[in-house]
């Protein structure tokens, strides 16, 4: 150790540098391989949501991405943005752009129309983009990740639900989210066209309000003992002809309509059921928000050596299905009613050959109605449904919820007060202040 002070600052001075030097090649090197990134805005605008997350995840081969974007307008800089959200939970992302100002020719052959417009390719597959945001960008990485064509053929001319229909109780609303998502919907008439098509992904039974003529039914019957996948949305009426696919099915169902005092505390209504109570099945295994069931029946199952059954949703214990009216103040009768907990949906499988047969029983179609698709996870089953029984595991779960809406609407009311405090009552506010203080001062 040097004894003489000037060179002991000069031995500190290196030292620091030195350490400075060796801090800064740490910090350098540890920026190229990890990356910290925090996104503090309020609902987190700048990061993917979950919904985004797990799909990308599922991609199981390389994407391609071809934006065909001018230099002008600062295009490239905006995509380039929302894409490196996804290649940062994705690497095997490829980003690549064009310019159609000096390769017109590409631009041609590609179809491009627009300026700015993106062709995403997975596999041998590729779909063009006109609109580029995070929820058409993830619904296509969905819709590319399935595998062919995924047809749910609607059972249609007895007063079905209408996957076309804007009635509250029709299905539209669930067909325009299963459209986005790389499903075809189409609905079928067995009295014009006595078959059910051959790429019927799965048929759904959509709560008749009128009896299937023997025929029909027939049909159905060789469908279903054929191997076809099923999903049945049962309300508590009559089966109208059913009860002999029911019996296929090695199910019942419970008489009248399920009444639960407990739900009734949260949705005033005490047939509206508040599910919470879900099975361990793939297609609930990460529900954990409930889901609500607006006029339900119970499901019982029976005894089968074919078939495999799991309760995916119950009721309560204080749950009942009530078999009087629903007039005054609705008591269990333990001599007529059947008390619960008592199965709201349930799945069923069965091996034939080598195809795993696929049936999902729900004792509410109003589930997935446009009325109350919005409540609770309702959309978020309703998906994970279909793509289970469509055999498509890696999208079972999958979130659904891309981006939140962010919309502000206001009423005109509304609309005048904020403009009209903005525009004339601050400002005048002000100008009052300035003038008390301008006279304050005067009289000192």
């Amino acid at each position: 150790m040097p004894s003489s002070p000037k060179a002991q600052l000069w031995l500190v001075n290196v030292v620091f540098v030195l350490l400075l030097l060796a801090a800064i090649g740490l910090l350098q090197w540890l920026s190229t391989d990890y990356h910290l990134r925090f996104d503090w805005t309020r609902g987190g605008k700048n990061s993917l949501s979950n919904a985004s997350v797990e799909a990308i995840k599922r991609l199981e081969q390389p994407v391609t991405i071809t934006a065909f974007a001018s230099q002008r307008h600062n295009l490239r800089e905006g995509i380039r943005e929302l894409l490196a959200r996804y290649q940062r939970h994705n690497p095997d992302i490829v980003l690549e752009f064009v310019d159609p100002d000096t390769d017109p020719e590409r631009a041609r052959k590609a179809g491009i129309r627009f300026d700015g417009e993106v062709i995403i390719g997975y596999g041998e597959s590729s779909e063009p983009l006109t609109k580029f945001d995070e929820e058409t960008i993830t619904n296509t990485f969905v819709r590319l990740g399935h595998a062919g064509e995924r047809w749910l053929v609607f059972l249609g001319g007895h007063g079905e639900r209408s996957p076309n229909g804007d009635a509250n109780f029709d299905l539209s609303s669930w067909t325009a989210q299963l459209l986005k998502r790389g499903f075809a919907a189409r609905v079928i008439t067995l009295a014009e066209n006595p078959q059910i098509p051959q790429n019927t992904t799965a048929l759904v039974l959509a709560g008749p309000r009128i009896d299937l003529l023997p025929g029909e039914i027939k049909i159905i019957e060789e469908y279903v003992a054929g191997g076809g996948n099923l999903l049945w949305l049962a309300d508590p009426e009559p089966l109208h002809g059913l009860a002999a696919i029911a019996e296929l099915l090695a199910i019942e169902f419970e008489p009248g309509i399920i009444v639960d005092p407990a739900s009734e505390l949260l949705t005033r209504n005490a047939t509206a059921i508040v599910g919470t109570r879900y099975g361990s099945h793939p297609i609930v295994e990460s529900l954990n928000i409930t889901t609500l069931f607006p006029g339900s029946v119970g499901i019982r199952l029976g005894s089968s050596t074919d078939w495999q059954s799991t309760v995916l949703l119950d009721t309560r214990d204080s749950a009942w299905a009530e078999t009087g009216p629903l007039t005054g103040p609705v008591q269990l009768d333990k001599d007529d009613d059947i008390p619960g907990p008592l199965n709201l949906a349930v799945a069923l499988t069965r091996k034939l050959e080598d195809i795993e047969q696929r049936v999902v029983i729900i004792g509410d179609g109003d589930f997935v109605s446009n009325r109350f698709l919005g409540n609770g996870v309702n959309l978020e089953l309703g998906m994970s449904i279909v793509n289970w029984i469509s055999r498509d595991d890696r999208y079972v779960n999958i979130p659904v919820m891309v981006t939140l809406d962010r919309n502000l609407d206001l009423t005109q009311t509304s609309r005048l007060v904020i403009g009209g405090g903005f525009l004339f009552f601050l400002p005048l506010l002000l100008v009052i202040s300035g003038i008390v203080i301008w006279l304050r001062r005067r009289r000192r």
